[in-house]
């Protein structure tokens, strides 16, 4: 069950609905949002008078959830949730396309990649100063020097930036260097102190599928975000592992229309990851907007062949130009635009 708040509720108001709940026998997790307050019930719902509730002081509405994750489902807010990145506007009828290099190398990759996502038409840039490798002797980013250097080279295209938080003890640097959105890699979607920690920001989040995480662990993962008060989650689909090797992962486009009934968070696809080879992303990227995905997560690096990390599946320049003129006209069919 949720307790929703009205705007203007007071401490007094929210111990007075924490005190009813242990009356019925429930817990309670309160969620302080920026524009409301949200308390979750824990336990055996059915115990709970709603109409009891419903009259409370500073009770604005109470909906009753028997799924285990309450914030982050549909039946918490029907309409679907639009997130604000710096003035670009992430979950509604225009699809946000995140284009940028794998990794931070230097000042000169980042300022032509900046140049080559803009002149594309993207409007979020993406870049790892700090890379969770499967080998501990590959290229492990550039670190707090590479935050510096992506935000120096996206600041001069007015390019909101994404990039992954692997550390919770970065936290802090990244709030200071001013992240636009922390993205939680597909290793860490289950490092649940780390969701806790964003949880406590209003920084928009981008939360990675686990490589063999099921819908309902990966939505219970946002959940713990969502209880800390921090309700801007953007789910990311990057494939699963699967038995086939051909490709690096086997895309789940089944997840987006799940997800898209499940949950009022935007749903985006990182396609470079699901392929892992170039000539394999604008395909995937081409069936994740027509399945219903709100954004792509896309590669491009200035010179792929030069590329210190994944170099096999960044697009150039030119490719993702080519890519975004495709999804457009896929993103007319379906009402909605790029």
């Amino acid at each position: 069950m949720i307790i929703i708040m009205n705007s203007e509720t007071t401490d007094e108001q929210i111990a007075g609905v924490v005190n009813k709940l242990k009356e019925f026998g429930l817990e309670s997790n309160v969620s302080r949002g920026i524009e409301r307050t949200v308390i979750g019930a824990i336990g055996d719902e059915t115990k709970a008078d709603k109409e009891l509730l419903q009259a409370l002081s500073g009770v604005e509405d109470v909906i009753r959830v028997m799924k285990p994750y309450k914030i982050v489902a549909r039946s918490y807010h029907k309409e679907d949730t639009v997130i604000d990145i710096g003035g670009v506007k992430l979950g509604g009828k225009q699809i946000q396309v995140i284009g940028g290099p794998c990794s931070v190398e230097t000042q000169t990759q980042m300022d032509a990649a900046a140049e080559g996502v803009a002149a594309a038409g993207c409007r979020l840039m993406r870049g790892g100063a700090f890379k969770p490798r499967t080998s501990p002797y590959s290229f492990q980013g550039t670190g707090v020097e590479g935050l510096e250097m992506f935000r120096k080279a996206a600041s001069k295209s007015n390019l909101p930036i994404v990039t992954e938080l692997m550390d919770v003890r970065m936290l802090d640097t990244f709030l200071e260097h001013d992240v636009d959105v922390i993205q939680i890699g597909t290793r860490n979607m289950q490092n649940f102190d780390l969701l806790k920690e964003v949880g406590r920001t209003h920084k928009p989040v981008i939360l990675k599928r686990g490589m063999s995480a099921t819908i309902s662990e990966w939505l219970m993962a946002a959940e713990y975000i969502a209880a800390g008060g921090n309700h801007n989650i953007i789910f990311c689909e990057r494939g699963v592992r699967s038995f086939e090797t051909y490709y690096r992962n086997m895309l789940d486009v089944t997840a987006i229309p799940v997800l898209k009934k499940e949950t009022h968070l935007p749903v985006i696809v990182d396609p470079s990851h699901a392929g892992g080879k170039a000539w394999m992303v604008p395909a995937l990227a081409r069936a994740a907007v027509a399945a219903g995905a709100d954004g792509l997560l896309v590669e491009m690096h200035p010179t792929p062949c030069e590329a210190w990390c994944d170099a096999d599946q960044a697009l150039d320049p030119q490719e993702l130009k080519v890519l975004m003129g495709q999804l457009g006209g896929i993103a007319q069919a379906i009402g909605r635009s790029i």
